[in-house]
């Protein structure tokens, strides 16, 4: 008998064989801030570890010092390099740089659409499942925290929220995913850019369903 965690392994494995048939619309991109930056291409592991107790999506928090982005939550990833020739590599290395998170536990599923940031980086998410018998190693420059989110949680629309503040550059609006700790010490703050791409793999893997 399947459980519930085999049965969403399975669809995931089958919508992203049958990406290519599928139709869906990505979500709209935000205003860009920072239009005097060059776009940067850039890549993320969207880590969606086979726990037993059902799939869970791998996220950080940045270091608070860094020049982009700092304090937020991401997924791991970062700047493409010439060497790497491919976003999914520039994923898995930088992955493996910023976590310690070896390519010999990650099955690669596919890659979404490109989602410019509002400083400019065009970023290929790469959607991959994750066998769970890994160590992590932080680098302590660029990340504070990893922790894990219920995939069920964040493919909830209901957990989907709008919201909107003023920036000395003009309004803005975006997505938020607040997650309070299984231990209700904090809540994690899913915002921006990682909450729109969260947004995406729910609007593709929903679309016809």
């Amino acid at each position: 008998m399947l459980t519930d965690r085999l049965w969403t392994e399975i669809l995931l494995r089958e919508r992203f064989q049958r990406m290519a048939s599928i139709q869906w619309t990505p979500e709209p991109l935000e205003e860009r801030f920072f239009k005097d930056r060059e776009p940067a291409d850039a890549a993320v592991l969207v880590p969606i570890v086979l726990r037993e107790r059902g799939l869970h999506v791998l996220l950080t928090q940045r270091t608070a010092h860094l020049n982009d982005h700092a304090g937020q939550i991401s997924f791991p990833g970062g700047r493409s390099e010439p060497e790497d020739g491919h976003p999914i590599e520039t994923a898995l290395r930088e992955t493996e740089e910023e976590v310690g998170l070896h390519r010999q536990h990650i099955e690669v599923l596919g890659t979404m659409p490109v989602y410019q940031t509002a400083t400019n980086f065009l970023v290929t998410p790469v959607v991959a499942l994750v066998q769970p018998e890994f160590e992590l190693t932080l680098d302590s420059f660029e990340v504070a925290e990893v922790f894990e989110v219920p995939l069920d949680f964040l493919m909830n629309p209901a957990n989907h929220q709008t919201r909107s503040l003023q920036t000395p550059m003009g309004p803005r609006t975006f997505y938020a995913m607040p997650y309070p700790a299984p231990d209700n010490s904090r809540e994690y703050f899913i915002w921006g850019a990682t909450a729109a791409m969260i947004r995406n793999l729910y609007n593709f893997l929903s679309a016809g369903l």
